[in-house]
């Protein structure tokens, strides 16, 4: 792709990386070289048995952590074609945004979370996407991590959404690329959320019928198709078409905004105080109201919620078994020496699903 053809607020060339590399005889741009080195990397496989919504094995067709993070990589490549931004950056942040996630989800985030208090210390998912990449993975003698560009870091750190570092302040605010990917985060999980639920049997069509998105894009379906009668394919369309509206929203609103703020080029945009891709009013209001849906039906039904409360408390054991018992803790002689406690969350944290269930029946089988 050759970058000079985007937008002058777009991403051209990255600042560097912290440890200088040679880079003789490689035709890769930087950020494809990023995109490589994530999809290679030990925490990216790992995510393929981590809970989205669905603890990991609970289905052939749920999410996965890894399947979400695909689905944002191609939301995101296809909204940055549309503004003229740079996908290449996009779809790095994109594969790497959810790798510090723990097992059991946003539920595992709070019970790591909570132990980690009790030291004076916290954790958060996107902190811990970065300290994979800066530290964790091991791949190269010459550094820690991965030595990934620094507009690929920026993207990551100042992640954010309604379940992300919600309300939370940066100094500068993040590129376009990253707000692309910020956006659309939302936009994959809210539709393939519906399409889980509603496979899982928690979410209901005559209700879903009562929400605006999926009215208009049942009508919009129907006048393309006709009426289709097979249900599964029915669906589809319909979440298919709620995506392409918001696509489509995202767009128009976020070129308006460039217009009208002066966006004109990437200093614009870091001295811009608050987010400039965003939905229209309209639209952010209908969303709103589907995700309220699928927390009060989904997120929050008592089966899913019994399991992830399960895997919470698994996390809290483990991490004290650990912490009263150093020397049954597996650290790695080689490891940097940091404090146990970041070790073990270290650990914890990368877990899969399964890993932690087989983990914990350990101890306590032993103890």
């Amino acid at each position: 792709m050759c970058y000079e053809n985007l937008k002058e607020y777009a991403i051209k060339k990255s600042l560097g990386r912290k440890f200088e590399e040679n880079d003789a005889g490689d035709r890769r741009n930087p950020f494809q070289k990023d995109q490589n080195r994530i999809l290679h990397s030990k925490a990216f496989r790992r995510m393929d048995a981590k809970t989205q919504v669905f603890t990991a094995g609970s289905g052939d067709h749920y999410r996965t952590r890894l399947t979400h993070s695909l689905e944002v990589a191609q939301i995101s490549r296809d909204l940055a074609r549309r503004l003229g931004l740079n996908e290449d950056l996009c779809e790095v942040i994109a594969l790497a945004h959810d790798l510090g996630h723990p097992p059991f989800g946003h539920g595992g985030e709070d019970a790591i979370d909570e132990m980690m208090k009790k030291y004076g210390m916290h954790f958060e998912h996107n902190e811990q996407s970065r300290r994979i990449v800066d530290e964790i993975e091991k791949a190269y003698p010459d550094f820690d991590g991965l030595n990934l560009t620094f507009e690929v870091l920026d993207g990551l750190i100042k992640h954010q959404t309604v379940f992300d570092q919600r309300g939370k302040v940066f100094e500068t605010a993040p590129h376009l690329e990253a707000q692309v990917v910020n956006i659309a985060d939302e936009i994959a999980y809210t539709n393939h959320d519906l399409d889980d639920g509603i496979r899982g049997g928690f979410l209901k069509i005559a209700e879903l019928k009562k929400k605006t998105l999926w009215k208009i894009a049942e009508q919009n379906v129907q006048k393309r198709y006709g009426k289709i009668e097979d249900k599964d394919v029915s669906i589809s369309r319909t979440i298919s078409n709620i995506l392409s509206m918001m696509i489509e929203d995202l767009c128009e609103q976020t070129e308006q905004n460039l217009k009208s703020k002066k966006i004109r080029n990437v200093d614009n945009v870091k001295n811009h105080k608050g987010m400039i891709v965003k939905f229209s009013d309209e639209m952010s209001a209908n969303i709103k109201q589907l995700r309220k849906y699928l927390l009060e039906n989904f997120y929050m039904n008592p089966k899913i919620f019994s399991k992830v409360e399960k895997g919470k408390k698994m996390i809290k054991k483990l991490f004290e078994f650990y912490v009263k018992n150093p020397k049954k803790f597996p650290r790695r002689k080689s490891a940097k020496r940091n404090p146990i406690i970041v070790d073990i969350k270290d650990y914890i944290a990368g877990m899969t699903d399964s890993f932690l269930v087989t983990a914990f029946e350990k101890i306590l089988k032993n103890h």
